[in-house]
């Protein structure tokens, strides 16, 4: 057989050179992403590109694009591309201070996002890949995210029955793996319904808005003329549960978004990541010895009392919506927690937004397995008109609830208050979980000071002197309600020196994490958002 024969009789090249020289062509197409002029009015809003945003989140050159070439081509008679324009969904897997997450990315160069230009198969593999492998996701939306709109009824000639692309595995994610959603420009739609369906929500202000549907559709079908802005910007959803963070940069969103995944595992078959913590377990704060005034009616700040506690540097706020109520990550000698707290001086009650950010902050802790700690100053759900017509009592006895039904180790510092069915419930007192309170505590059904008057009032309808009779009664009550008669019956597990609750807190969480592996895999009830 000749050399010809051999090689066969093709004059073609020898090597598959074109064709790879063809994937680059079409890469550094699909790198332009909406052309020039589309990405010059992105940059103008003060928005960054789509490439731009993961080049700043990601580790660098730990991006692996997952369908690079996906997008609408136009070919001449001979089959060559003749025009190329990106489908405007960017994916693909990365590492984020190391370790490894999906990353899901909108264009809102290319159609503002929206489903004219979207191929749902893209965001379909990006999360249905992500429950697969256990990676974490991370979604930085822009526009609306694969919606349809009335344009693509009238190219198809015929109107479809709305389905959520990838609906079944993002429901499914919430109970398998960490997902973060940022809001980095006007987010409509099916947009606004993949930032909501995620363990944390970010917005940076003044370029990220948040609405079901945008000005125009809402000018037509509620007559309220509104600038983007006014419809849904950060004004729009600061205190309604919608949004956990808002940041004034999409760096800073970055950032946010880097700290929290630091807390989590990567996913529900794991447990949270310990690491080393540069800060003694045994350290004893002064400043904790007088946090608490002794003045029942003045309020103290929290955050010293955090920071004085857990690992230096450590606490991570979450959902800033909560009113008087605080939730946050933190660690304790290098573990992850959930923390809830209470703000003084936003308020000693449970609100309605409240008691959403403990809901919400317990399932993340259960669904991920972090222990929880309570530093409890908790003066019961908050009460008057407003609050009954809001329904204050059923969302407090949801996030009741989410405590009682949380399998996770929960430990308590009593700081203050401890009053009512919002008291009674901020930590899962009917388990053997670990409970400390110090000097200041302060408990009962209700205050003793505002209900002398409702319980007491036959008596001081008959006595000479109501006031000096009320004054009488108030000193027997304080006696009673001291924290050491409490001790005496074991209605507290121990009164300790507040210096003495870091180190205390420390040991307890190392045999937390001890139970941790038992409780591994799938929450016992789904993550809803």
């Amino acid at each position: 057989m000749s050399e010809a024969d051999d090689q066969g009789t093709s004059t073609g090249p020898e090597d598959w050179a074109p064709e790879v020289e063809e994937i680059r062509h079409r890469r550094s197409l699909a790198g332009r992403m909406g052309g020039p002029a589309k990405v010059r009015r992105q940059q103008e809003s003060g928005r960054l590109t789509v490439r731009e945003r993961i080049d700043r989140l990601v580790d660098p050159s730990t991006f692996a694009e997952i369908g690079a070439l996906t997008g609408f081509a136009d070919h001449d008679d001979d089959g060559r591309l003749t025009s190329f324009l990106p489908a405007n969904f960017v994916a693909g897997t990365a590492r984020l201070d190391g370790r490894p997450v999906m990353l899901g990315a909108d264009d809102f160069t290319v159609r503002g996002g929206s489903g004219d230009a979207a191929i749902h198969a893209k965001q379909i593999y990006a999360e249905e890949y992500a429950g697969r492998m256990r990676l974490p996701i991370v979604r930085l939306l822009d526009g609306a995210s694969g919606g349809g709109s009335v344009k693509m009824a009238q190219e198809a000639g015929y109107s479809y029955l709305p389905v959520n692309p990838a609906w079944d595995a993002v429901v499914g994610n919430l109970s398998l793996v960490p997902v973060v959603a940022a809001c980095l420009g006007p987010t409509v739609g099916l947009g606004a319904a993949r930032l909501v369906m995620s363990h944390l929500a970010v917005m940076v202000e003044g370029i990220g808005q948040l609405f079901t549907a945008g000005p125009p559709v809402v000018r037509g079908g509620t007559g309220e003329d509104l600038t983007k802005e006014e419809l849904g910007g950060a004004a729009v959803h600061r205190r309604n549960g919608t949004i956990e963070r808002f940041v004034a940069t999409e760096e800073d969103a970055f950032a946010v978004i880097r700290r929290f995944l630091g807390y989590l595992p990567g996913s529900v078959y794991e447990l949270p990541p310990v690491v080393p913590a540069g800060d003694p377990a045994d350290r004893r704060e002064e400043s904790l010895l007088r946090a608490v005034p002794r003045d029942a009616r003045r309020p103290y700040r929290i955050g010293p009392v955090m920071e004085a506690i857990f690992d230096h540097g450590s606490v991570f706020p979450y959902a800033e919506y909560g009113g008087a109520t605080v939730t946050a990550l933190a660690r304790l000698d290098g573990h992850p927690v959930g923390v809830l707290a209470t703000d003084p001086y936003r308020g000693a009650t449970m609100s309605v937004e409240g008691a959403q950010a403990i809901t919400r902050l317990v399932d993340l802790c259960e669904t991920f397995h972090l222990p929880i700690v309570s530093l409890t100053d908790q003066g019961g759900m908050t009460i008057g008109r407003v609050a009954e017509e809001r329904g204050t009592i059923r969302a407090g006895a949801r996030a009741i609830t989410a405590v009682y039904q949380a399998r996770v180790p929960q430990a308590e510092l009593i700081l203050r208050r401890v009053y009512g069915v919002g008291g009674a419930g901020i930590v899962n007192r009917h388990r053997a979980g670990r409970s400390w309170a110090w000097p200041s505590g302060d408990w009962g059904s209700l205050p003793v000071q505002g209900g002398i008057e409702a319980a007491f009032r036959a008596q001081l309808e008959q006595a000479e002197d109501p006031e000096a009779e009320i004054e009488r009664i108030r000193r027997t009550l304080a006696a009673i309600a001291s924290p050491f008669r409490t001790a005496e019956r074991f209605g507290v597990q121990d009164l300790i020196d507040p210096r003495d609750s870091r180190p205390l807190l420390c040991a307890w969480v190392r045999d937390a994490y001890r139970i941790l592996p038992e409780l591994t895999g799938p929450p016992s009830f789904g993550t809803r958002p």
